[in-house]
């Protein structure tokens, strides 16, 4: 193949038992043709993803070998049979796991090929849209949610029937990462009381911005500087271990995301805690792939504890919303080929001056370059603040004294009484009705919580006071028709008063939880 004529993407089948997802989707295969490459798709890789062959033919993509493509691109490791199946110089993009699979490390680099770890994109701002962690923990996070409450077997919101009153569920989501996030906005939606934990403070207003309550642990703890959770202090787990111990005996599902990058899971619920939850209550350890967050947790199953808790280990929550996770998936690998064909015209070109595509890359051309040099990210917390700069104070103004405002008073009210005393008497009573209505219109305008303003209700409040006093000044004169226009009146605009207020006030309730 000349060095000017496009590469050819290769997307393969996933031989994984119970892999649904698929690296590229029709609607992807479409982006990387418009990048200059040609595609081929292994017959039937989307089709455990609800992706037909047909649909891929109808994409513009080629039905047939894909392993000998110039660029494979895959969902999980490959197998050692499958890496014999690669070309020379080939490159493979897929989820390797580089920290915790050395021995694949070393079988890749015995071929003259080129791996990039799609599960080793830095946690930086311009690589946000290639980090396929947080793409799969954010679906993996709202199915846990999903299966806690096909599990639970109750409603996660409360509710009040002729029945009897239904509690709501409480939920707590330990860890507020990616998929803990998602996990508290899928249970918050659902109606459930939710709670969560996690080492960095900086995440509290992240929890409560989605429904949740944050529990803190008032230990200090270092921030990362890899945008990665790192593990956590003694001082730090024994104050966490009681707040888990006291939650368990209370909340309804657990829900555990933590995971330490390169290291096995920690262990936050113990034996003990799991025993104090309540027949019926519901665990998902979405960590138990890497040992499990909790005691007794077995990978890829539920199982059933003595006390009748449940204890999910599924490790395969993405693929359980296979065409969703594929669409996402694919799309994180065409912003990573976008980033590798500058030119648009469908060829590879490795740069490793940029860090983003030197820290995905493991293996090149037969030699390991995992790990990559440390990638500086500022995660900043919280800051002090700073002191503030001497700034010139203005000289106060004078204010009056006691004995002055009630000068003024008299004052006033000797003005209003020789108005009143010498004006003609048309004049004296336009007068009083002004001011009752500027009285009116401060109580009823002024006086009400901002929260319950609009434009509308505002006007419609000032003209109906004025209304109200023009009508309270003209009911019981002659003749009778004037008393009951005037009586009508008051009527019609106290219910439009009253009932606007009531009307507001039951619209800002729907909005509040109680």
């Amino acid at each position: 193949m000349s060095d000017s004529a496009p590469q050819q993407i290769g997307v393969v089948a996933e031989s994984a038992t119970g892999e649904t997802r698929v690296a590229a989707t029709p609607a992807t295969v479409r982006q990387i043709q418009a990048l200059g490459y040609d595609v081929v798709v292994e017959s039937g890789a989307g089709t455990a993803s609800g992706f037909a062959d047909d649909a891929y033919a109808e994409a513009g993509a080629l039905i047939g070998e894909a392993w000998r493509a110039d660029v494979v691109l895959k969902v999980n490791a490959p197998s050692h049979e499958e890496i014999g199946r690669l070309r020379e110089g080939a490159t493979l993009v897929g989820l390797i796991s580089p920290g915790l699979s050395p021995d694949l490390l070393d079988d890749l680099a015995r071929r003259p090929i080129t791996v990039l770890a799609m599960d080793a994109v830095p946690r930086i701002s311009r690589a946000q849209s290639l980090d396929v962690l947080s793409s799969m923990a954010n679906i993996a996070g709202y199915r846990a949610v999903i299966e806690a409450a096909h599990v639970f077997g109750r409603f996660f919101t409360g509710q009040v029937t002729a029945a009897g009153k239904v509690p709501p569920a409480k939920v707590l989501v330990a860890g507020a990462g990616v998929a803990g996030l998602a996990a508290i906005g899928a249970a918050n939606s659902l109606g459930a009381v939710v709670r969560a934990t996690d080492p960095r403070p900086e995440v509290a207003d992240q929890v409560r911005s989605l429904g949740g309550e944050f529990l803190a642990v008032e230990v200090a703890q270092e921030s990362a500087g890899d945008g990665y959770a790192r593990a956590t202090s003694e001082a730090y787990d024994r104050r966490a271990a009681e707040i888990y111990r006291e939650q368990a005996a209370d909340v309804d599902v657990v829900i555990t995301t933590a995971l330490i990058p390169g290291r096995p899971a920690p262990r936050l619920l113990t034996e003990q805690d799991v025993a104090s939850m309540r027949p019926g209550s519901v665990i998902v350890d979405m960590a138990a792939a890497q040992g499990g967050n909790v005691a007794g947790t077995v990978a890829g199953k539920a199982v059933v504890t003595d006390n009748g808790v449940t204890i999910i280990g599924y490790t395969d929550l993405a693929g359980r919303l296979p065409a969703q996770a594929s669409q996402l998936y694919g799309t994180n690998l065409v912003n990573l080929l976008k980033l590798l064909t500058p030119e648009r015209d469908g060829r590879v070109r490795l740069d490793f001056d940029d860090v983003v595509q030197r820290s995905v890359t493991v293996v090149r051309d037969g030699a390991k370059t995992w790990p990559p040099p440390p990638v500086q990210v500022s995660v900043a917390g919280p800051q002090a603040p700073a002191a503030p700069a001497a700034v010139a104070r203005p000289e106060p103004k004078a204010r009056l004294t006691a004995a002055g405002r009630l000068s003024l008073i008299g004052l006033g009210m000797i003005a209003l009484f020789l108005v009143i005393a010498y004006s003609p008497a048309q004049l004296a009573e336009n007068f009083t009705v002004f001011t009752l209505a500027v009285v009116i219109g401060y109580y009823v305008i002024g006086k009400v919580h901002h929260a319950l303003h609009t434009p509308l209700m505002s006007v419609t409040n000032a003209i109906s006071g004025i209304v109200v006093i023009g009508a309270l000044l003209q009911i019981g004169h002659h003749p009778v028709t004037v008393t009951v226009l005037s009586f009508v009146a008051i009527l019609l605009t106290s219910i439009n008063i009253f009932g606007g207020f009531a009307v507001t006030r039951r619209m800002l309730s729907m909005f509040s939880k109680d």
